[in-house]
């Protein structure tokens, strides 16, 4: 068998494997899919699971649609969501590239810090986050979910990584015409950073719209909800009584971000491809 044979048959297992793997990981999003389109699985959860529900309807989702506190989850989660995400990619921005191209005193140790807080997880700061803002009498509203998200440490750490491939020799020829370092940014290599910033989108909309456990603690009041909140709220009342329903909010509750990941995923792959352009 000649080289480009094989090169074939192997690209073809390659793909049949990766195909097998695609489905299986598939199949529970869609029976949530199908069981919000089972309106019998209000009345008793269809066992064993099936993929195409015995009475396609849209009974559950229009129930979904017409419920009020659903969008005012929404309208919550995306006013903390497009917040964080906007502090959080442009505060990341900038840090990285200072940490890549700027020249400052300590700047290896501060970076260190930087990596250092990725070993942090949530639940130990969960106490001291709380006092901190039951001081300054922020609880029960959304600042304590948007404030501290704007510094990330993954986020930091892979704007630097980004900004190191992109040629310094951009930063010195703007120096050369008297431009200064935020004339620089802002000018010269902001207008590169487009795949790693749509990267950075991704990530800061699924952590920041998914969070369950901050909001859980700093929240109260109903009205202020997110949609995990939410969700979680309504599948304690109901149980496996209304999986139909349930399911078909946890369909809609995760639609923002497919939808975001479909109009982003080419600067995404752009990014990864970038990667690997090393600059001088």
């Amino acid at each position: 068998m000649n080289p480009k044979m094989n090169e074939k048959v192997t690209n073809i297992a390659q793909f049949v494997v990766l195909l097998i793997f695609g489905i299986l990981l598939m199949i529970p999003f869609l029976w949530m899919v199908s069981v919000g389109f089972d309106r019998t699985a209000n009345i008793t959860l269809p066992f064993p699971p099936r993929l195409i529900p015995e009475e396609v309807a849209s009974f559950n989702y229009k129930i979904v649609f017409e419920n009020g506190r659903l969008v005012q989850s929404y309208l919550n989660s995306a006013i903390v969501t497009i917040s964080s995400v906007l502090l959080q990619v442009f505060a990341s921005l900038l840090a990285g590239y200072a940490f890549s191209k700027g020249t400052f005193k300590y700047k290896k140790l501060l970076f260190l810090l930087v990596l250092c807080t990725l070993m942090i997880p949530m639940e130990p700061r969960l106490i001291p986050l709380y006092t901190l803002f039951n001081k300054v009498d922020l609880l029960n509203t959304f600042w304590p979910l948007i404030l501290p998200t704007v510094i990330n440490g993954m986020l930091i750490f892979l704007c630097k990584q980004f900004f190191d491939q992109l040629p310094s020799t951009l930063r010195e020829a703007a120096q050369i015409d008297g431009a200064g370092e935020f004339r620089i940014f802002f000018t010269v290599y902001l207008p590169l950073a487009g795949p790693i910033a749509a990267t950075m989108v991704i990530l800061s909309f699924i952590w920041s719209w998914n969070d369950f456990m901050w909001p859980l603690v700093v929240l109260s009041d109903q009205d202020l909800h997110t949609v995990p909140l939410y969700l979680s709220s309504f599948a304690l009342e109901n149980g496996t009584s209304l999986a139909g329903l349930t399911m078909a909010l946890a369909t809609v509750s995760i639609l923002p971000i497919i939808v975001l990941y479909l109009f982003l995923q080419r600067y995404i792959i752009q990014s990864i491809a970038l990667s690997g352009v090393k600059g001088e």
